[in-house]
């Protein structure tokens, strides 16, 4: 969770294992979009002397879908349509060894990205790809190392500074470390889904506690691209309605590997060859990890988003949704009655939410089930954002696109229990704990400016087996 080793093939190849994508409409640049893909999962701060970096066999791609309204079946006969990319960038990077006869990451102190210190360095080239058209947009941009340690790397946020590269035409990328802003208690959920404060209540019971977040202290690789709002959308505007169809683009990330990977045995190491495919993807969080079946997983993460109709009874008929009136006997009576297909989480989830159900909102991106987060870039930022977005009354916030510090789990809980049948099915009357359920965790520090993640946590400093409570 969100899509940390979500599945079991990829579980076994991190370094293309995208963990969580955001997309929200900057708070302090509200002309542009943030768009955030996250990738190996779990990171241990104290890695060396091997510290996590970007596969230089993968291609990392952020893809926009923008015609989703539009698509073959509409009179307009024009663009692509949902689930299908009509903007992708796509990150390739490559490492370099200044002194390949000593083990160490570094030789010293590195204070600036081009210190002779810093031995390991990656460097990476940013493309555009829109309909046939592929454009390089820079290349060569140096990523910042690892936090390695008071010694090794004494002012982290400066040095992280140095790789926020502007890129011409209102664009600003960041490649690099950073701490997980996920936050979820993946030990008591997946132990038989029990949330801790709720735990009293569980068919197992124990006492109610406070929730742990299980990544309190391990960080990511983050891609971090800041664009203006007229490079993602249809025709390069600035829509100002929020029911303005062009207001909404979907935006997944996706890892991609050549089909032929063959171990060399001379040099030690693998040369990778043949056509590109896709090993993962990611669009709405906890998707993969708790909607998608077992023996589906890997195929899922496989298919493209417009391909996700062959998913549909999964969100239909959640899985978790029959569980929870099972492990929680008597809180979810209702849930636990109502016999028909989910059309709310299919909204929420696959289509986007139609005008005329939560007021002042849409999201919808045709009737194309297609996994992408949804965001209507016509909604401004709010001062006071609410980390339950939506459903906490903050239209800024998930399901419309998301931001860090968004407790998706808690408002993906919430929904699954009931809480937003009502929007489709107003017969419907949501078991009371349905609006009180959720994990228990509070949200992680992140910045209030790009790139928004927070500093990743030094090697020097981690406390194996922390966490935040």
């Amino acid at each position: 969770m969100s899509s940390h080793r979500e599945a079991p093939e990829i579980s076994q190849d991190p370094v293309a294992d995208s963990t969580d994508v955001y997309a929200f409409v900057s708070p302090d640049k509200p002309d542009t979009v943030t768009l955030i893909a996250n990738y190996i999962p779990l990171e241990e701060p104290a890695a060396g002397p091997n510290f996590y970096e970007f596969g230089d066999d993968v291609a990392y791609n952020l893809h926009i879908s923008n015609s989703g309204t539009r698509d073959s079946s509409s009179s307009s006969g024009s663009g692509t349509g949902a689930g299908v990319p009509d903007i992708t960038y796509t990150f390739r990077f490559s490492t370099k060894v200044r002194n390949p006869k000593t083990f160490l990451y570094n030789t010293g102190p590195i204070t600036k990205l081009g210190d002779k210190t810093f031995n390991r360095r990656q460097f990476y080239t940013v493309t555009r790809t829109a309909g046939k058209h592929t454009r390089v947009l820079a290349k060569d941009l140096a990523s910042p190392p690892c936090n390695v340690g008071v010694r090794s790397t004494p002012n982290y946020p400066d040095l992280a500074a140095d790789a926020y590269h502007r890129i011409g035409e209102g664009r600003t990328v960041f490649a690099g470390q950073r701490a997980d802003p996920f936050y979820v208690d993946t030990g008591s959920i997946f132990d038989l889904l029990a949330l801790r404060p709720f735990e009293n209540l569980h068919v197992i019971s124990r006492a109610a506690s406070h929730g742990v977040n299980a990544f309190g202290d391990v960080n990511v690789h983050s891609i971090v691209l800041q664009v203006p709002i007229t490079d993602l959308t249809r025709h390069g505007r600035r829509p100002k309605s929020v029911d303005d169809p062009d207001a909404v683009v979907g935006v997944w990330t996706s890892a991609q590997r050549q089909r032929a990977r063959i171990y060399d045995e001379d040099k030690g190491a693998y040369r990778s060859s043949g056509k590109w495919v896709q090993v993962s993807r990611l669009g709405n969080p906890l998707v993969n990890e708790v909607v998608i079946p077992m023996g589906h997983k890997d195929e899922w993460n496989a298919d493209r988003p417009s391909q996700d109709a062959e998913y549909l009874p999964s969100f239909q008929r959640p899985e978790v949704a029959g569980l929870l009136p099972v492990l929680y006997p008597e809180v979810f009576p209702n849930l636990a009655a109502y016999d028909k297909d989910r059309a709310d989480l299919v909204a929420i989830l696959l289509t986007g939410i139609p005008t005329g159900v939560v007021p002042g909102f849409q999201n919808y991106t045709g009737p194309t089930y297609a996994d992408m987060l949804r965001l209507n870039v016509a909604v401004p930022p709010t001062k006071k954002p609410n980390n339950l977005g939506i459903v906490g009354g903050d239209l800024a916030g998930f399901p419309n696109g998301r931001r860090p510090a968004d407790d998706v789990t808690s408002i993906e809980l919430k929904a699954i229990a009931g809480a937003t049948i009502p929007l489709v099915d107003p017969t419907y009357t949501p078991d009371g704990a349905a609006s009180l359920v959720e994990q228990g965790v509070p949200p992680v520090e992140y910045l209030r400016k790009f790139p928004y993640l927070g500093h990743p946590y030094s090697g020097y400093s981690a406390m194996p087996g922390s966490v935040s409570v």
